[in-house]
């Protein structure tokens, strides 16, 4: 039996948002590519998406590939592509396609059975509806790996990390922290809140913020890994991610 549907599920960690938008595959790319960088045998995993083609390069799977630089097939990253810019659920029936969460979990039996460890990345925020039956939140909980928090650091964003907080807590999935993120939308710096949110997410939620990657230009067409790197390991505590999927490597 692969590892992908067996009881325990590969270590790993799974980046959710408190939205759509919020720069996921980011920071996604980013972990990945700094755990690589310490030797760590680490692939991506994109479940599903949907909003683009493959071919093109610009599905979150084609881009995670490029910003880390793993030699993977995208349509093995991710295993369900759809077109249609619509949540993972509607997308799929467009397509005609029923989702189940079993099913996506053995898709991703190639990627389980090849890495040590997996960083998954989500679809928007826990209460997508995934299939007709879960949303991510669902999904994250049956992987049973913790989750990180990716949020923006403007207005609204201490209402919408407490939300996504609160829902993971409540069905049980330990969560590592959270990391603000500005780099791919363009809230304007002179935002006032930016400057407290992250103690008031650290005050409410007892989590810890882990860094705010700035905002970088031309992310899409001017943007490459080593920047990337660069600025994540400079803007980011990594160690308690690190610890986290080492402890579950060891068995812990």
């Amino acid at each position: 039996m692969s590892k992908a549907i067996d009881k325990t599920i590969i270590p790993g960690l799974f980046i959710t948002g408190t939205d759509t938008g919020v720069g996921k595959t980011i920071v996604t790319a980013a972990i990945a590519a700094a755990l690589r960088a310490e030797g760590m045998d680490v692939g991506v995993w994109k479940p599903v998406q949907s909003g683009e083609t493959m071919g093109r390069g610009m599905t979150d799977a084609e881009r995670l590939l490029s910003l880390t630089g793993i030699q993977e097939r995208p349509e093995v990253v991710a295993p369900f592509t759809f077109e249609a810019p619509l949540t993972p659920m509607l997308a799929a029936k467009q397509s005609g396609v029923t989702l189940t969460v079993r099913e996506i979990i053995s898709a991703g039996s190639p990627l389980v059975d090849h890495y040590q460890a997996l960083i998954v990345e989500g679809a928007g925020g826990v209460a997508v509806p995934l299939t007709e039956e879960a949303f991510v939140a669902d999904f994250i909980a049956e992987l049973r790996i913790p989750a990180l928090i990716v949020a923006r650091s403007g207005l609204g964003t201490i209402n919408h990390t407490i939300l996504t907080v609160s829902y993971l807590e409540r069905i049980g999935v330990p969560i590592i922290g959270v990391i603000m993120n500005d780099i791919e939308h363009t809230e304007s710096n002179d935002d006032p809140s930016i400057a407290m949110n992250a103690e008031l997410i650290e005050r409410y939620s007892g989590l810890k913020v882990l860094g705010r990657l700035p905002r970088l230009p031309r992310l899409h067409t001017g943007f490459n890994s080593e920047t990337l790197l660069e600025t994540f390991r400079a803007a980011i505590n990594l160690a308690p991610i690190r610890d986290a999927i080492t402890v579950q490597t060891m068995g812990g």
